[in-house]
């Protein structure tokens, strides 16, 4: 209650009837109202007591004399004569409104729960998830990025077809991805719009990427702005980004990964738009594995004008060492052919 409304008591005085123990004689005394507590004096306005209006109860709620105690000491008692109405209309609000002003433990405790529940919903909506994938992608080995990779392009088969092999192109595969430090190469008929990573670093190649261009640094530069994008975006932690928050677990607990989490994620991974690595990172890759920038440029852009820094910056003028021999390139261009 305010301090406009305790004011408003405050020159309220009225007799009563006081006992100060349950064995004591009852005594005529004076009762008035301060801020917050309940003064009684005697006759001769000598204090007798002070009780705090916030600790004062009502024994008989609703009845008239209103008969008053302490609480916690029901033998100390105050009776008001029926014609103090005002008086005891007065203390009925005051000690109303202080008891609202009054803590509530059991609602402290409620929102305190709340808040707690509140705060661990939002760390498992927006912490936890990150936070798991987080330490699947640094604690996964090499060894099992492989395994889900080779699980993944399994299916994926329905999408991309078999994998193309052929007796001599085959080998023609592997010696490019020793040239360009790619663990494993793999020319698919369809499925995928150019390249795709899959975890363990296995990049597939659409079979247009070494068909219809007449020189393989194309084919390497394809490749190679694969691994940038693969540097930048972890292939487990993309497909653990599709999965969920259950799948990340179970691949933690148990090592494996949902065969449903893996399909679903083979549809939505030949839909994954490219992202393009700043040209400078890519010119970088291009020099450390000594592969020509230019031709990759014209493939994408056979005018040039959007490739432009691809080939005005191109670190070779002639490849130091050949992508692959012609022969080997002839092979593999006939990939798909069997």
């Amino acid at each position: 209650m305010s301090k406009t409304a305790l004011q408003k008591y405050d020159r309220i005085e009225a007799t009563g009837l006081w006992r100060p123990s349950r064995d004591a004689q009852r005594r005529d005394v004076i009762v008035s109202i301060g801020e917050a507590t309940l003064t009684i004096t005697d006759t001769q306005d000598r204090p007798l007591a002070h009780w705090s209006l916030p600790a004062v109860a009502r024994q008989n709620p609703g009845q008239r004399p209103a008969i008053y105690a302490p609480d916690g000491d029901p033998g100390e008692t105050l009776e008001l004569a029926d014609g103090e109405d005002e008086m005891v209309d007065a203390i009925e609000k005051l000690r109303s409104a202080l008891h609202r002003r009054r803590p509530r433990p059991g609602r402290l405790r409620l929102v305190t729960l709340g808040s707690l529940a509140l705060g661990i919903a939002a760390l498992a909506v927006f912490w936890l998830p990150d936070a798991l994938r987080n330490h699947a992608v640094s604690v996964v080995p090499d060894a099992k990025r492989a395994e889900i990779g080779t699980s993944l392009q399994t299916h994926l088969i329905h999408l991309t077809g078999k994998p193309c092999s052929s007796l001599l192109a085959t080998p023609a595969l592997g010696k490019l991805a020793t040239r360009l430090d790619v663990p494993n190469l793999v020319v698919v008929r369809d499925g995928v719009r150019d390249t795709a990573t899959l975890p363990g670093g296995t990049i597939l190649m659409n079979r247009a990427i070494v068909e219809d261009f007449e020189e393989p640094d194309v084919a390497a530069g394809f490749i190679l702005a694969q691994k940038a994008e693969s540097r930048e975006h972890d292939a487990l932690r993309q497909l653990l980004e599709h999965a969920g928050i259950g799948a990340t677990f179970r691949l933690l607990t148990t090592g494996s990964l949902p065969d449903g989490a893996l399909r679903a994620y083979a549809e939505a991974l030949v839909l994954l738009p490219h992202y393009t690595p700043p040209t400078e990172d890519l010119l970088a890759l291009f020099s450390e594995k000594q592969v020509k920038s230019t031709p990759y440029a014209f493939a994408l852009d056979p005018s040039g004008e959007s490739t432009i820094d691809l080939i005005e910056a191109d670190p070779f003028v002639t490849t130091p060492e050949p992508v692959l021999t012609d022969g080997d390139w002839v092979a593999l261009q006939g990939i798909c052919d069997s």
